[in-house]
């Protein structure tokens, strides 16, 4: 944990507000200390590191987004400089096994 953020798992790049953390709170970071320019929420998340743009952005040691940007750490990590690495994995079926494809 480093103040209001907890560090999910060693391969994250991101840090996660357990609470709201005002403008000017100190942040313990991987190599440094950042101090907050901006109120982070609540569940949102801020760097860990410096993160290069192209990067996917780990929480859970998972992936959940690429950074649309260079994002310095210590700053807001959110939809202004991520975009969604999600695909799906699966075909949704029916309540009987049908794939809407083969339903019809």
């Amino acid at each position: 944990m480093t103040g209001p953020f907890l560090h999910l798992h060693p391969d994250d790049n991101v840090l996660v507000a357990r609470a709201s953390a005002p403008v000017g709170t100190e942040v313990k970071l991987a190599s440094s200390t950042a101090t907050l320019t901006q109120t982070i929420p609540l569940a949102h998340k801020i760097a860990y590191r410096d993160i290069v743009a192209g990067e996917r952005i780990l929480k859970y040691g998972m992936p959940i987004g690429i950074a649309t940007e260079a994002i310095a750490a210590g700053a807001h990590v959110h939809i202004h400089n991520i975009r969604s690495a999600y695909t799906p994995t699966h075909a949704l079926q029916d309540a009987n096994g049908q794939s809407p494809e083969t339903s019809k």
